[in-house]
C-alpha cells in the first residue's frame, strides 16, 4: 500500500515538474515512455525515421497539454493516445487517400492460423510497414486499437466501405508478405 501512494506522489510530482517545464522531468517522463510509444509509432510508420518524426512530435504534444492530464488516469494510456492521434496526423498530412469500392475487396480465410507465431517481432512489423499508409493505418485503427470501422472513417476522413475494403486488402497483402516468408 505504501508502494502504491509512493509511486502516484512521485508521478505527481514528476507531472508538475513537466507543467512547470523543468527539463530534467521532461526528460525523465520521455525516457520512462520512449520505448512502448515508438512501438506504437513503428506500427503507423513506413521506416524507422518517419516512426521518430511522429514520436517527436507526439511528446511535443504531450507536454504542451500535459496540464490537461487527470491525475488517477493511466498516463501511459494518455500518452498513447496522443501517439496515435499524431501518427494519424501524420498520415493525413502526407498521403492522397484513395478510395476504394467495397465490392472491388476479396473475403480472406487462411487455414495457416500459425503462421504469424513463426515469424519474428522484427518480421511482423516489416510486413506492416510494407502495406500502402492507407491500408496500415486502417489495419492498425482496427486490428490493434480496436476502433469502429465508423470511427477510423472518421478519424480519417474515408467512408465506412472504404476502411472496409482497405482492411480487407491490408489483410490479403499481409497474407501474401508472410507467405513469401515460407517461400
Amino acid at each position: 500500500m505504501d508502494i502504491a501512494l509512493k509511486l502516484k506522489h512521485e508521478e505527481k510530482n514528476l507531472i508538475t515538474a513537466c507543467i512547470q517545464k523543468e527539463r530534467w522531468a521532461q526528460k525523465k517522463l520521455y525516457e520512462m515512455h520512449y520505448g512502448k510509444m515508438m512501438g506504437v509509432c513503428l506500427r503507423y510508420a513506413n521506416h524507422q525515421e518517419d516512426a521518430q518524426d511522429i514520436l517527436h512530435e507526439g511528446f511535443i504534444k504531450v507536454f504542451k497539454n500535459l496540464g490537461k492530464y487527470q491525475l488517477g488516469t493511466s498516463i501511459s494510456a494518455w500518452i498513447r493516445r496522443i501517439m496515435v492521434n499524431t501518427a494519424i496526423d501524420y498520415y493525413r498530412k502526407s498521403i492522397r487517400r484513395r478510395t476504394e469500392d467495397i465490392e472491388q475487396a476479396y473475403s480472406i480465410s487462411s487455414s495457416d492460423a500459425d503462421a504469424v507465431s513463426q515469424l519474428t517481432e522484427k518480421e511482423i512489423l516489416a510486413a506492416v510497414q510494407a502495406l500502402s499508409p492507407a491500408y496500415r493505418a486502417v489495419f492498425n485503427l482496427y486490428v490493434i486499437e480496436g476502433f469502429s470501422h465508423k470511427e477510423i472513417a472518421t478519424q480519417l476522413d474515408i467512408t465506412e466501405s472504404t476502411s472496409r475494403s482497405n482492411l480487407v486488402k491490408a489483410r490479403l497483402k499481409l497474407k501474401g508478405i508472410i507467405n513469401a516468408y515460407y517461400k
